[in-house]
């Protein structure tokens, strides 16, 4: 089982794995509830009870449903890590390019098939359609962090800045292939790797 990161929004961090076993069924299950009823029906109590916990046991890491989604974005963020760096270990040193492939296509396979992250992806979508700038910034941040080794490049403000250009880019393509097909347009898809392409062609050759 994967560890659930400890989020900001936890009151309280679980310390035994029976805690942390108990945390994950808790956002299994608000990430299925999400896809089922969405966020406005979503319930602490449908939560436990989906779980299979107390409601006790709920607020003893959450306040609200609100610090659930919240928590439930940072672990998709977390396990989105971990899947680019699996996947950038496996093809080897292939630039830029195969880098930027990984990250769009581990996005939209979370996209496709993660419980909840329709929703919440990694916290800028509760209330539904709302655009937040802070996820970006962290995902931009993330990636600045994972690849910069990989790409042998300075984990520097202009990297940082190009990421997040990027990032707010791919964000808002994303949607709108989503919302023109469910499983994603792939005529938008692949005009966004080619917008993609021809910017950071320009920054990082």
């Amino acid at each position: 089982m994967k560890p659930v990161p400890h989020a900001t929004s936890l009151r309280r961090a679980p310390v035994q794995r029976r805690s942390a076993e108990r945390l994950t069924r808790i956002l299994d299950a608000c990430a299925d509830l999400l896809d089922e009823v969405g966020y406005d029906a979503l319930s602490t109590r449908a939560v436990a009870q989906r779980a299979g916990v107390p409601i006790g046991s709920v607020y003893r890491f959450f306040g609200n449903k609100r610090q659930m989604a919240d928590a439930l974005a940072q672990r998709n963020l977390e396990r989105y890590s971990a899947r680019v760096t699996e996947r950038l270990r496996e093809t080897g040193d292939g630039g830029w390019r195969v880098a930027m492939d990984a990250v769009l296509d581990e996005y939209l396979e979370m996209k496709r098939t993660a419980p909840g992250f329709s929703l919440v992806d990694f916290g800028n979508q509760i209330p539904v359609g709302a655009r937040h700038s802070e996820p970006n910034h962290r995902v931009a941040d993330r990636l600045t962090e994972l690849l910069s080794g990989y790409l042998d490049r300075e984990p520097d403000e202009e990297l940082s800045r190009v990421f997040l250009i990027a990032v707010e880019t791919a964000d808002t393509l994303v949607h709108l292939a989503f919302r023109v097909a469910p499983e994603g347009d792939p005529k938008i898809i692949e005009e966004m790797r080619e917008m993609l392409r021809a910017y950071l062609s320009r920054v990082l050759d």
